[in-house]
C-alpha cells in the first residue's frame, strides 16, 4: 500500500478523469508501447486494470480530502505488476502533491 497526499486537492471523480484522459498516454510513452487500461470509479474508489497484462483488477486507488492510498490487489506479483504501479505511483504524485 502507498499513500500520497492530496495536495491539489483531487476529488474521486476529478482524478477518474484524469487517469483515463492522461495515464495511458504517460504509460505508453513511458514503455513505448500501447496498453489497454480500464478504470472503474465508485464513490471515492478507483479501480485499474491492465487487462493485457494482469487479470482482474491492478490496484485500488482511494481518495480522501487529505491523502490518494494506492493499494495493490495480486496477491503473486510479476515484474510488469511493480513497473506498472510505479508508473500509477509516479503520475499520481505528479499530478496530486
Amino acid at each position: 500500500m502507498t499513500t500520497i497526499k492530496n495536495i491539489q486537492p483531487l476529488k474521486a471523480e476529478e482524478l477518474y478523469h484524469l487517469l483515463k484522459k492522461e495515464f495511458a498516454t504517460y504509460v505508453d510513452e513511458k514503455m513505448d508501447s500501447s496498453l489497454n487500461i480500464e478504470y472503474a470509479h465508485v464513490y471515492d474508489i478507483i479501480n485499474v486494470s491492465f487487462p493485457e497484462v494482469i487479470k482482474g483488477i491492478a490496484s485500488t486507488i482511494s481518495v480522501s480530502d487529505d491523502e490518494i492510498t494506492i493499494e495493490e490487489n495480486e496477491n503473486d506479483i510479476e515484474d510488469d505488476t511493480i513497473i506498472l504501479e510505479g508508473y500509477l505511483i509516479d503520475f499520481l504524485k505528479e499530478k496530486c502533491e
